[in-house]
């Protein structure tokens, strides 16, 4: 059966949807806030996420990138902010489709059977964790351990590690790397992300002068190794 994971703090919300795609062949679980879509979505992924985007905790977007650093789970926005603004932020994060509230069920199903098909003829989702040797990230919940132990990272660390770890064996640049881990910052992009390369090495790599995971390419950027992914 077709499953659908609804991602919403309104609980009448939640039943309405329920009951129409339930009459429609889905099953349905659902989420009430944003942290613990992403670690549902890793225990039992689904074939649709259909997400609101004013949640407590994190918002709608965020878990959309969150998602995005391991999955390409379809995911379709439910929301009544019809702002062109949120509606390009929510797609520039990742979404693929944005419908505004109210809706009508037989266009939601619509919208869910093209997400679908786009999803099949694109082969579906990446792993949720990445191994590396006694390195695992679980890119879900955004937690890394080295040799089974946990290993604490900054934000920016993390985001700079999820970047090159969702890219195994691709060239990463110095300025692409900086815009995903931190936004874009001012100075030079080389220079900021070696500050944050050498402490992910140091807190990673078995001889951080000699790195194994975290392979630099001269006056260009980075690339990660390649390993196991589950």
């Amino acid at each position: 059966m077709r499953s659908v994971v609804v991602v919403d703090d309104e609980p009448q919300i939640v039943r309405a949807l329920r009951v129409g795609l339930v009459a429609n062949g889905y099953d349905v679980r659902s989420a009430g806030n944003g942290e613990t879509a992403p670690e549902m979505l890793a225990r039992d992924p689904a074939d649709v996420v259909l997400l609101d985007l004013g949640l407590p905790g994190i918002d709608g977007v965020e878990v959309v990138r969150r998602l995005r650093g391991w999955s390409q789970v379809p995911v379709i926005v439910l929301s009544v902010r019809d702002r062109q603004a949120d509606k390009v932020a929510a797609l520039d994060a990742g979404a693929d489709d944005y419908l505004t509230k109210p809706f009508g069920m037989d266009e939601l199903l619509a919208r869910i059977r093209v997400a679908m098909r786009r999803s099949a003829s694109t082969g579906g989702s990446a792993g949720a964790v990445v191994r590396a040797a006694d390195i695992e990230i679980d890119l879900a919940r955004r937690l890394v351990k080295r040799g089974g132990e946990p290993v604490h990272l900054t934000p920016t660390e993390y985001a700079l590690l999820e970047a090159l770890a969702t890219n195994p064996g691709k060239l990463l640049t110095h300025r692409w790397l900086m815009e995903r881990a931190a936004g874009g910052v001012s100075g030079s992009a080389s220079q900021y992300v070696r500050v944050y390369v050498a402490q992910l090495r140091r807190k990673l790599e078995d001889d951080p002068a000699r790195p194994r995971w975290i392979l630099t390419e001269p006056g260009i950027g980075y690339r990660f190794a390649e390993g196991d992914r589950t």
